[in-house]
């Protein structure tokens, strides 16, 4: 196995919603297939972190078997920022690292930056798997919006 290049990609939004509203969301792996339907269809807690539910090393599981993710937190700031690693040994990836940061907006809603990186796992791979990638982000971004949004107003 010859290890390839670093990739990286980064997806911007906002939302009207305060940022403890986003976070909430995006910590509780559990209700991840509530919202992020139809790309996520299952979701748990393997193990919940401190503080609870997705705090340090909280472990969240997306998916329906035989696609399973299995995401750590390795950074929490309440409310500011959520950061995870990826544990799937059999991923076409290494190193994936994802960093979720909010930033409240003078309205009262909440920036979103949310950037991934990875190491292609077999070179040439790597342009495929950063545009998967970026799809399945922009994807849960916006139903996160949305979710927070509905959230924010009921």
């Amino acid at each position: 196995m010859i290890a390839g290049r670093a990739f990286s990609f980064e997806v911007n939004r906002a939302t009207t919603a305060p940022p403890h509203i986003v976070f909430a969301l995006v910590v509780d792996g559990a209700n991840w297939s509530n919202w992020a339907k139809p790309l996520v269809l299952g979701s748990r807690m393997l193990r919940t972190g401190n503080p609870p539910p997705g705090g340090m090393d909280a472990v969240r599981v997306l998916g329906t078997w035989p696609v399973l993710m299995r995401e750590r937190t390795v950074e929490y700031e309440q409310d500011r920022k959520h950061s995870y690693v990826l544990e799937n040994s059999g991923a076409p990836l290494r190193n994936y690292r994802a960093d979720l940061v909010l930033t409240p907006t003078e309205s009262g809603g909440t920036r979103l930056h949310w950037q991934g990186s990875f190491t292609e796992r077999f070179r040439g791979t790597g342009p495929l798997v950063r545009l998967g990638f970026l799809g399945v982000v922009t994807f849960i971004a916006s139903r996160l919006t949305r979710a927070a949004e509905r959230n924010a107003s009921g």
